[in-house]
């Protein structure tokens, strides 16, 4: 499965700790954003902010290749889903004005949707990911051909936001950005207004965001960042979209200096009201809210912080934009190069933030490797890697997204073979992560291979029944899938009852009802979850794991929770 950059967000872990001199720190986020961009993992721009000062403000490497325009803080920038938080911010002025109701159904304000779909999914459902319409953006081919095409609105609404419901709409989780092109087209169906036009009127212009708008083919857009894809230590230009297609969802430009506005005004009633935010900001499934992730990032074994973030990501372009509000702080990042790690940026700016020990990056192997794939082939590839990695060298990052990423770049090149080769590595390297199982079969299913793809995403929900993916994925292949069912004695379930506290703030409730066990989290709903093991367990509605640990006299005393390749242990408190 390919972690898309476009994923809501990441966990960032910081820390805590005193105050620092902010000449200090700039330079070391200034040494520690060089040394990405020396790398080759960063080409973009930069904010980072704390009680409305700011603390660096810069651009790396270049907004046009070609040129060698350089990236400057005024940059525009694609920003992707980051684009969804404004989107949910017009649903909830158009609430408070009393044009919409976050119970409505999509039948009562666009009439002419699909009945036995839009009578059942409501506005709540839309702004949550919990609609269980499928994502125009999982349909086959859409990035290589669907979505460069011009449509009209009511055309790609018939065709590609009006399929059958994928899941019972508010049970599940599934990130997506249909929901949020609708909520475009009903906020402009109530208000008889153009989207674009919306945007500006009622956050824009009110916040002083004047180099923040809507992407059209038109517009002659200044000082704005070209995307690109970087291929081992190649760049190509990325394709083209048309960006209408993803109002809503994914459609705006914006420079790090117009979303730190934005940040600032969030903390004031300048836009919505305290309501109108507390509903905003509150997570429902996978811990997102109305636009935003909300969540608990830990920040040692004994502190933690809230954090509302979201991340973004569209054709050359990737971006993250994290506020740890309890400490009034912001990190905004912008890359105009494909799949920065710009999550794993933010931890370690946010480690320098709060005068914690932070790290530089590593050099990513797959760089060295896609030079030897085209100078010499796969075969010495994997041998080369195989060596390397024996000699233990702590000087190149050899994690599993490397793998991984390096994979889908050969495949999005129609190289399936070496795509193949790397993932089935990537499978021998990591025989216990499910997503190589998962990313494997995806290169045999490219390649036709439909027998191999089921085994193998078979063997991915063996490690994680709750893969979500590898379950749609074998629908499109033909198999209904179920996972093994195991019966797990209640004297055992009783002993794992309690809550355990993983964060100061946060605390995780486990509750038996005769065979069946139940998690709920802080600030969440309850949800079954199901055995995978006597002691491991796994979501249906996240892809998310708990599995209980038991001391050295069988006492279950802590759990641990795997979500967002993130362990997070838990004591019991009770």
């Amino acid at each position: 499965m390919k972690k898309l950059f476009t994923s809501l967000f990441a966990l960032i872990i910081i820390s805590a700790a005193g105050n620092i001199f902010s000449q200090g720190r700039f330079e070391k986020i200034d040494d520690l954003l060089n040394k990405y961009y020396e790398y080759g993992l960063f080409n973009g721009t930069a904010l980072v902010a704390e009680d409305g000062d700011v603390i660096l403000s810069k651009g790396y490497g270049y907004a046009n290749l070609e040129w060698n325009i350089p990236n400057t803080p005024d940059t525009k920038f694609r920003i992707g889903s980051i684009s969804k938080q404004f989107t949910a911010t017009i649903i909830m002025r158009l609430v408070e004005e009393g044009k919409i109701k976050l119970d409505g159904k999509i039948t009562d304000y666009l009439p002419d949707y699909r009945k036995e779909t839009g009578d059942k999914v409501t506005i709540h459902h839309l702004l949550t990911h919990t609609s269980g319409i499928i994502s125009y953006t999982n349909t086959p081919n859409v990035w290589l051909d669907s979505l460069r095409n011009h449509y009209d609105k009511e055309y790609f609404i018939k065709h590609f936001h009006s399929g059958d419901l994928e899941f019972e709409p508010g049970k599940e989780f599934s990130y997506n950005n249909t929901g949020y092109y609708l909520l475009a087209i009903i906020a402009e169906k109530v208000t008889g207004k153009d989207f674009g036009k919306l945007l500006k009127e009622r956050i824009f212009d009110l916040v002083g965001m004047e180099n923040t708008g809507s992407e059209d083919d038109e517009s002659i857009i200044k000082k704005k960042a070209f995307g690109y894809l970087k291929f081992g230590n190649q760049f190509t230009n990325d394709l083209y979209m048309f960006m209408p297609n993803a109002m809503g969802a994914g459609h705006m430009y914006s420079t790090v200096e117009d979303l730190f506005k934005w940040d600032q005004a969030l903390y004031t009633d300048k836009i919505l009201s305290e309501e109108s935010k507390e509903k905003m900001f509150t997570p429902f499934l996978s811990d997102y809210g109305y636009g935003w992730g909300i969540f608990w990032s830990k920040l040692s074994e004994s502190d933690s912080v809230r954090t509302i973030a979201h991340s973004g990501g569209i054709n050359g372009f990737n971006t993250n934009f994290s506020r740890l509000v309890d400490k009034n702080q912001t990190i905004i990042l912008f890359n105009n190069t494909g799949n920065a790690p710009l999550s794993e940026m933010s931890t370690e700016i946010a480690k320098i933030l709060n005068n914690y020990d932070y790290k530089y990056p590593k050099k990513p192997i797959i760089d060295f490797l896609a030079g030897v794939i085209d100078e010499k082939g796969i075969d010495e590839a994997v041998t080369t890697y195989k060596k390397i990695k024996s000699e233990e060298r702590d000087d190149y990052d050899f994690s599993e997204a490397q793998l991984n990423t390096l994979g889908y770049n050969y495949l999005g090149q129609d190289k399936v073979d070496i795509a193949i080769e790397i993932f089935r590595l990537n499978m021998e390297v990591y025989p216990d992560a499910f997503n190589t199982y998962d990313s494997y079969a995806e290169g045999l299913m490219v390649k036709g291979d439909k027998e191999g793809a089921i085994k193998y995403y078979e063997k991915s929900l063996e490690l994680n029944p709750g893969n979500t993916n590898g379950i749609n994925m074998l629908k499109k292949l033909g198999v209904d899938y179920k996972a093994k069912e195991i019966k797990i004695d209640n004297a055992l379930l009783m002993k794992y009852e309690g809550k355990y506290q993983l964060f100061p703030n946060f605390v995780i409730t486990i509750r038996i009802d005769g065979d069946r066990v139940f998690a709920q989290a802080t600030g969440q709903g309850e949800f079954e979850i199901f055995p995978q093991s006597e002691t491991k367990f796994y979501y249906n509605v996240v892809p998310a794991q708990i599995e209980f640990i038991a001391n050295e006299n069988g006492e279950f005393n802590k759990m641990i929770l795997f979500q967002n390749n993130q362990e997070m242990p838990g004591e019991r408190i009770n």
